[in-house]
């Protein structure tokens, strides 16, 4: 078994569609793969299907419906906020034990490699005092931390990188995916990264391209 947690330097950077590729990476290799999205906002929007939980189903080859859902993503509210707005404007609360007991025992129990993809940023708040950081610690799985290929990015992977690394985190890989529409290269921001964060595994993931690279770091199972 293997397991990692996919946490970002914020927001629709592509946690999903970076997970999604790995899924359907290692189930064409005949891996055994699945993947947990415990807390999602903005939900269902348009069409459950097309939703985050929604999109890592499609990508695990199974069906999107509401049972599916509801085993992978507990927690959804409608509003798209931080996890702690979002359910405030519910009258609900994240009950942070709960979370963590719900990702350590579909941890223990799956066999193969197994995601467990964030909210929002590394420092998103989950209720009144925990973040996605502290579900990180608790959890102790390595890191997979998806940054973007957008103007700005350096500065938000290397903070990122910095708040990890002051609660003893280092990320298993970095992987800077293309967002599209970026002023310079990806190769170019993938190197600047690398020259502030060396010995980091840092890999790009251009839009439709090649993962082997990624694939790579996380074996073996």
């Amino acid at each position: 078994m293997s397991a990692y947690f996919v946490t970002a330097t914020g927001t629709d950077i592509g946690k999903t569609y970076v997970s999604a590729a790995l899924l359907r990476a290692f189930r064409e290799a005949g891996e055994k793969v699945s993947a947990l999205k415990p807390i999602v906002s903005g939900f269902p929007g348009p069409d459950p299907a097309r939703s985050d939980p929604g999109v890592l189903l499609t990508a695990m080859a199974k069906s999107p419906d509401e049972a599916a859902i509801n085993a992978i993503s507990p927690w959804r509210f409608s509003e798209p906020l931080s996890p702690d707005m979002a359910a405030a404007r519910e009258g609900r609360t994240i009950p942070f034990d709960e979370l963590v007991a719900f990702c350590r025992r579909r941890i223990v129990a799956h066999e193969g490699l197994l995601l467990v993809e964030g909210v929002g940023g590394v420092m998103v708040p989950i209720d009144d005092v925990h973040t996605v950081r502290d579900w990180i610690v608790e959890l102790g799985i390595p890191v997979l931390l998806v940054a973007g290929g957008y103007l700005g990015t350096i500065s938000h992977t290397l903070t990122a990188l910095d708040a990890l690394a002051s609660v003893g985190l280092r990320p298993h890989a970095v992987i800077v995916n293309d967002c599209g529409g970026a002023p310079v290269p990806l190769e170019e921001t993938v190197a600047t990264i690398a020259r502030f964060a060396p010995h980091m595994p840092i890999v790009s993931m251009a839009r439709d391209g090649d993962i082997s690279a990624l694939t790579a770091l996380l074996r073996p199972l």
